[in-house]
C-alpha cells in the first residue's frame, strides 16, 4: 500500500475509545480500540486494513518456513463433498463443529474445518510411485468450525485462515524424519513471530492418529491446561498427560470381600466418613453412554478423577455423556452412588452392552470398598482379580498438579495459548480411503504413511497482542507490525488559529517538512503510517499512537527544528536524530 492510503487521514478504521461489551481478553480489547478488528457475527471477524497486514505478515514468515522445509503450496476448494467425509467416517466423529450446505443440484458438500479427506482425494488422482515420495503439500485458506462458544475475538472462531500441511510417506520412519522437522521449522516460525513455545504432548481429538504436539505459548489467556516438569523434560496436555500410580497397601493380605448395611448418601466423601477408610482405598465407579448407546463403567481408584479424552480412545468412542439416574436404575439395575462392578454384568437388561474399563490405580491397593449395586448397600474387601473383573484396562485417570511424571519429576500446571500443532496420523485415512495407495518398488499398492501440521493465522496474531501490550496499547515486534514507522507532525489549523499568523506559517511548513520525510521514507522502501491529520492534538496522536503499537514513532514539529524525534515503542525516552540519521538507523534495524 502506497501513497494517500499510508495516510492516516485516509486509513478505514480509527481508534476509539470504547470496548466490546464481550471483550474480557486484552488482545480482544486492543485490537478492537486500535482498528484492526471488527466482529461480523459471533466467531466470525472483519480483518480492517491494519488487521490485514499483521496477518499478511504472519502469513509471510509461515510461507517462507514451510518453503524452506520443502513444501509445496496448493489451494484446494473450500466446499468438500461430503462424501468424501463419510469414506472416514468423520461425518460421525466430528460432531458439532461440522457445517454442511446442498447446491442447486442437492449436492452436498461440507465447509472445510480441517483437509484431510480433500488432500488424499488430490493425490490419490495422480499414480504415485515410492519414488515421488516423500511431499508435503500445504495451504492458505479458510476454514469453517460451528464451535458451540465462541472466545477472546480471534481466540476461538467459527470461521478463520489456517495454513495446514499434509506430508505423504512410503514408511514410518521416513514420516519421523518430516514430524521432526516440522517440530524444528514451527519453532523456528514461532520465534520470528515473537512467540517463545513450549511443545506440549496433546490429543489428537477427531483428526486421528496415535500422537501429536501443540506448540504452546504460556498464557493466563488461554484455554490450554498443560503440565510439565520444572527441567522441562516433559510437557502434556491435562488431556493426554502420564503419571506415576503410588502404592499404597499392595503388600496387605486380601480380606474376605463382605456386604455390609450403609445408610450414607451417595458422594465418596459420604463412604469414607461411614466406614473410616482412606479415600484411596474406596473404588469410584463412573457411568457413560456413547455415541453408539453403549454404556461405559469407568472404575478408578477413589483419590483420582477419570480423564474422559483417555477413557474414549481406549474404549474407541467418538463421544462419551454420563449416565443417568434413570439408566442407572433401569438399565443396569443398580443404584446410583452404590454402583459396583463386582456382579454387575449378571445384573443388566439384556439388551444393554456394558463395557467396564478399569483404571490401572486399581492394581495400587488391596481390600477396596464402595457400593454393592444396591441402596444403602456397600461392600468390603474388593480386589480386582478375585472379585470383578474388566473389559479393558488401561491409564484413564486425569493428571493434577504435583503428581508425579514417569520420571518421577512433580507436575507443575500451565496455561497457554495453542498456536500451532502437529499431527501423526499413520494410515488413520488412507486406510479409510479406497485407492489411497502408492506403488512400492516390488510394484504393489501399499497406503501412505501421513501427517498434518497446522497453524491458526489470526489466532497467532491475537496471541501475540497478549504477550506484547502494555497499559497504553499494543507493542508489536517489528517482523508482524502493520508498519515500520508511524509518523506524526504537530500543529494544526485549530492551534494555528489559537496562536495567530506566525504559528500558522509554522503549521505550513511542518506539514511541508513531515510531507517531504513521509515521501522520502516511501521511496527508501520504509513502510510508514503518516498520522497527517491537522485538526487532533498531540495528546491524541500520541494516545493513538501507542494504541496501534508501530515500532517507532517519529514525529515532526517546530520544536524539532532541522531533525525529527525519534522514539521507539518500547521505551520512555526519545530522541532528536537528523533525517539522514532516521534513515541510516532504520536501514540497520532492517538488515539486523
Amino acid at each position: 500500500m502506497r501513497g494517500r492510503i499510508m495516510r492516516y487521514s485516509k486509513l478505514f478504521g480509527k481508534t476509539i475509545k470504547d470496548t466490546p461489551k464481550d471483550a474480557i481478553l486484552v488482545s480482544h480489547t486492543l485490537l478492537y480500540r486500535a482498528g484492526f478488528i471488527r466482529e461480523s457475527t459471533a466467531g466470525r471477524y472483519y480483518l480492517l486494513p491494519l488487521g490485514i497486514r499483521v496477518h499478511d505478515k504472519i502469513k509471510k514468515i509461515t510461507k517462507e518456513g514451510m518453503d524452506k522445509a520443502g513444501a509445496q503450496e496448493v489451494v484446494t476448494p473450500i466446499l468438500h463433498p461430503k462424501y468424501l467425509w463419510e469414506e472416514t467416517n468423520r461425518t460421525s466423529s466430528v460432531g458439532f463443529e461440522l457445517m454442511t450446505i446442498k447446491d442447486r443440484n442437492k449436492f452436498e458438500f461440507v465447509l472445510g474445518g480441517t483437509a484431510e479427506e480433500m488432500l488424499v482425494d488430490l493425490v490419490r488422482k495422480f499414480q504415485i510411485s515410492y519414488k515421488d515420495l516423500p511431499f508435503n503439500l500445504y495451504q492458505f485458506s479458510s476454514k469453517f468450525r460451528d464451535e458451540m462458544r465462541t472466545r477472546g475475538g480471534l481466540l476461538r472462531l467459527r470461521e478463520f485462515v489456517m495454513k495446514d500441511a499434509y506430508s505423504f510417506h512410503a514408511t514410518e520412519e521416513e514420516f519421523k524424519k518430516e514430524y521432526q522437522s516440522m517440530w524444528e521449522i514451527y519453532t523456528r516460525i514461532f520465534d520470528r513471530l515473537g512467540l517463545k513455545t513450549i511443545v506440549v504432548e496433546s490429543d489428537n481429538g477427531y483428526i486421528g492418529g496415535e500422537y501429536c504436539h501443540e506448540f504452546v505459548v504460556e498464557s493466563e489467556a488461554g484455554e490450554s491446561k498443560f503440565f510439565t516438569t520444572k527441567d522441562g523434560s516433559y510437557a502434556a496436555h491435562e488431556e493426554v498427560a502420564k503419571f506415576q500410580r503410588d502404592q499404597k497397601n499392595v503388600g496387605e493380605a486380601e480380606k474376605p470381600v463382605q456386604e455390609v448395611e450403609a445408610v450414607r448418601g451417595t458422594t465418596m466423601e459420604d463412604g469414607v466418613k461411614l466406614h473410616g477408610l482412606p479415600l484411596w482405598q474406596q473404588i469410584k465407579d463412573v457411568l457413560f453412554v456413547d455415541e453408539k448407546g453403549r454404556f461405559i463403567l469407568a472404575i478408578i481408584r477413589g483419590d483420582y478423577e477419570v480423564n474422559e479424552i483417555k477413557l474414549m480412545h481406549l474404549v474407541k468412542a467418538y463421544q462419551l455423556r454420563h449416565g443417568t439416574d434413570e439408566e442407572i436404575r433401569q438399565k443396569i439395575n443398580s443404584e446410583p452412588g452404590f454402583i459396583s462392578p463386582v456382579g454387575i454384568k449378571e445384573i443388566i437388561e439384556k439388551d444393554v452392552k456394558l463395557v467396564v474399563v478399569a483404571d490401572t490405580s486399581l492394581r495400587t491397593i488391596k481390600n477396596a470398598y464402595g457400593g454393592a449395586n444396591k441402596k444403602h448397600k456397600d461392600r468390603l474387601n474388593m480386589n480386582i482379580d478375585r472379585d470383578y473383573a474388566s473389559d479393558l484396562e488401561g491409564d484413564i485417570a486425569l493428571a493434577k498438579e504435583g503428581y508425579l511424571s514417569l520420571e518421577g519429576k512433580p507436575f507443575f500446571a500451565k496455561k497457554g495459548i495453542e498456536v500451532g500443532n502437529i499431527f501423526q496420523l499413520g494410515f488413520h485415512y488412507s486406510a479409510k480411503m479406497h485407492d489411497a495407495n502408492f506403488v512400492d518398488e516390488k510394484g504393489k499398492a501399499k497406503p501412505y504413511y501421513m501427517g498434518c501440521y497446522g497453524i491458526g493465522l489470526a489466532r497467532t496474531m491475537a496471541t501475540i497482542v497478549e504477550v506484547y501490550h502494555d497499559d497504553k496499547g499494543i507493542v508489536w515486534p517489528e517482523a508482524v507490525a502493520p508498519f515500520q514507522v508511524h509518523l506524526i507532525h504537530l500543529g494544526g489549523v485549530h492551534s494555528a488559529r489559537l496562536a495567530g499568523a506566525s504559528a500558522k506559517r509554522a503549521t505550513s511548513e511542518v506539514r511541508e517538512i513531515a510531507e517531504e520525510v513521509y515521501k522520502k521514507l516511501q521511496e527508501e522502501g520504509v513502510e510508514v503510517l503518516w498520522d497527517d491529520r491537522g485538526n487532533v492534538s498531540a495528546g491524541e496522536k500520541f494516545a493513538d499512537a501507542d494504541l496501534i503499537g508501530i515500532p517507532i514513532r517519529l514525529v515532526i514539529s517546530s520544536k524539532t527544528e532541522e531533525k525529527i524525534e525519534w522514539k521507539e515503542r518500547t521505551k520512555s525516552e526519545s530522541e532528536l536524530l537528523t533525517p539522514l540519521q532516521v534513515l541510516q538507523r532504520l536501514s540497520s534495524r532492517t538488515e539486523d
